[in-house]
């Protein structure tokens, strides 16, 4: 990729959970358009593989750092690591969460909520958190990453829908009190986004193939997004959207349009 054409040459950006899913296409975008890219999750063989993978082509570089973002030292020891490593950071993308397998609002116990509040939601706060100082020093900016059923709902999944739903509205109130600093703060939420979680939960129906036709049905466009895309858009926020902040972005194909009523048997409506 010619130099001139790179986005984010020299950046530092960090990523949470960035080794596979939307987390892999925004460290792959970023690397390369020229970023220096930190990522984290918290098991070492898919985060070592692709940081050889991405150093090996550039042009920019990447860091996988072991992390269990449930834990507070080890969100703060992402940030210092990043510091020491590369001296400043320029882009925050909170990324790290996970949709339980769904069930109703009564068969879900406190813990398994506080446990997917913790991960989905205070990891994003705790990441902003240490990371700001450095983001004021550079006028960076944060981007998170929600969902569209924040706005739209879903069935059997209320503390997922809740964590996405209070991620967008801490995007805009962060936005409020960083703009003193010229930093700022925005919110991408996707909604069917071809990732290997949500094969996994496909996986976990009686027909995995047809509930994929359905996810893909669900978008005016006929098909799910991909990590690239998800990718691009997180470049555009960070890259170009200068005049932009406190700003939810979605990335859905069209999911929330048409009062639901997208495609059958592979017909557009």
């Amino acid at each position: 990729m010619a130099s001139a054409r790179l986005r984010y040459s020299g950046k530092v950006t960090v990523v949470t959970g960035g080794s596979r899913g939307i987390g892999r296409g925004v460290v792959k975008v970023f690397v390369q358009n020229g970023a220096k890219v930190v990522f984290c999750a918290n098991e070492a063989g898919a985060g070592k593989a692709l940081e050889a993978e991405l150093n090996e082509v550039g042009p920019g570089s990447c860091l996988f750092v072991l992390c269990d973002m449930a834990k507070e030292e080890d969100i703060k020891r992402l940030i210092t690591v990043t510091v020491e490593q590369f001296g400043q950071i320029d882009c925050l993308v909170n990324n790290v969460g996970w949709h339980p397998p769904h069930k109703p609002t009564d068969e879900t116990t406190t813990e398994e909520f506080k446990d997917l509040l913790n991960l989905n939601l205070i990891s994003y706060f705790l990441a902003s958190k240490f990371a700001l100082p450095y983001l004021r020093q550079t006028q960076g900016n944060i981007i998170n990453v929600a969902s569209l059923v924040a706005s739209i709902g879903q069935k059997h999944a209320a503390p997922y829908v809740a964590t996405k739903g209070a991620i967008v509205s801490m995007t805009k109130a962060m936005a409020v009190d960083e703009s003193r600093y010229n930093v700022r703060v925005n919110c991408i939420s996707p909604g069917n986004v071809m990732t290997p979680l949500w094969e996994e939960l496909a996986g976990q129906t009686p027909d995995a193939l047809a509930t994929i036709k359905e996810g893909e049905n669900a978008q005016l466009m006929g098909r799910m997004g991909t990590e690239e895309e998800s990718g691009l858009m997180a470049l555009f926020l960070a890259a170009d959207a200068t005049f932009c902040t406190g700003i939810d972005l979605l990335l859905s194909g069209g999911a929330e349009l048409n009062y639901a009523f997208k495609r059958q048997k592979g017909i557009s409506l």
